[in-house]
C-alpha cells in the first residue's frame, strides 16, 4: 500500500506512563537537595511553560525556585550531581548494563499501547517512529524489550538538541521519507503530551514552511482519571492554545482517524 503519512511519537506520557518513574525520580531528587517535594501539579505547571523537556534540568530549576522563593541559604548542587542522583532513582543500576540488573522506578512504568497498534498503523500504510527526550537506554528498553518492536526508528537524548528544537524531528522525518521535505511530500504528524512537543512542530514549520506538519496533543495518563477531569480539560486547553491541531482522548484513536487525518 502506498504510504499516506508519517506519524512520529513522543514516548513519555504517550507510549508509557511515567508518573511513577520519571516524575517520581524528579520529586525524590528535588526532595533530597531541598527538603521539599514538588507535586504532580507543580510538574504539570512547569511543563506548560513549554521549555522543560529535560527532567534533570527541571529538577535543578525546582531547587533553584524553592531557594529563591523562601530566600533560603540552600546550596545548589552541580548539574552532574543532579543527573547521578536522578539516574539512581530511575534506573537503580547502570543504564549501560542489561536491564535485568536495574531495580529503579523504570520498573514501575505502565505501557499505554501494544505492538498491535503499530502493526495496524503499518498495515494502513502509515510510517512511524519516535522522537523522545528520554535516555537511549530507557527509550530502547520500553520500545524493544517491553513492546517488542524491532529496531524502531528513534531519536533519543543526545541524538539531537532537546525539544522544542525541531532538529531531531526533522532529521528522523527526512530519514524515514527518504528525501527532502517540502510541498510534494506526505504530511508528517507528531504526537506529544507537552507544550514543548507542540512547539517542536511549530518550530519545524518555521524551518520548512512548505511541508505539512500536524501537531497532535494528548494529556498525560495521570490526568485521565475521572477525579481529575477538570485538570485534564485545563491541560488540553493549554495544548490547544499552544497550537495543537488535534487533541486525542486516547492514543488508540489514531487507529480510527489516521486515514482521514492526512
Amino acid at each position: 500500500m502506498k504510504n499516506i503519512g508519517l506519524i512520529l511519537f513522543d514516548i513519555d506520557g504517550v507510549i508509557r506512563s511515567v508518573e511513577n518513574s520519571y516524575r517520581l525520580s524528579l520529586i525524590k531528587t528535588v526532595y533530597k537537595y531541598s527538603g521539599w517535594e514538588p507535586s504532580y501539579q507543580d510538574i504539570d505547571n512547569a511543563k506548560n511553560e513549554g521549555i522543560w523537556n529535560n527532567d534533570w534540568d527541571l529538577s535543578l530549576e525546582f531547587i533553584e525556585r524553592f531557594k529563591k522563593k523562601g530566600n533560603l541559604n540552600l546550596e545548589i548542587p552541580p548539574r552532574e550531581e543532579i543527573v547521578k542522583c536522578f539516574e539512581e532513582f530511575y534506573f537503580g543500576g547502570d543504564p549501560s548494563k542489561d536491564s535485568k540488573y536495574w531495580s529503579g522506578y523504570i520498573k514501575n512504568e505502565e505501557l499505554l499501547v501494544d505492538k498491535k497498534f503499530f502493526d495496524l498503523l503499518e498495515s494502513n500504510g502509515i510510517i512511524w517512529g519516535f522522537v523522545s527526550g528520554a535516555e537511549s537506554a530507557s527509550a530502547k528498553f520500553v520500545l524493544e524489550k517491553r513492546l517488542g518492536l524491532k529496531s524502531p526508528p528513534l531519536i533519543a537524548m543526545g541524538d539531537a538538541p532537546d525539544k522544542p528544537d525541531p532538529q531531531g524531528f526533522i532529521n528522523l522525518s527526512k530519514k524515514l521519507i527518504g528525501n527532502q521535505l517540502g510541498e510534494s511530500n506526505i504530511p508528517i504528524a507528531y504526537v506529544g503530551d507537552t507544550i514543548a512537543d507542540i512547539n517542536t512542530v511549530i518550530n519545524a514549520r518555521k524551518q520548512i514552511p512548505s511541508q505539512k506538519f500536524i501537531s497532535i496533543g494528548i494529556a498525560p495518563p495521570h490526568l485521565h482519571l475521572n477525579s481529575r477531569l477538570k485538570e485534564r480539560y485545563s491541560y488540553e486547553t493549554n495544548l490547544r492554545n499552544a497550537g495543537a491541531d488535534l487533541i486525542l482522548n486516547s492514543i488508540y484513536e489514531l487507529q480510527e482517524i489516521a486515514l482521514d487525518l492526512f
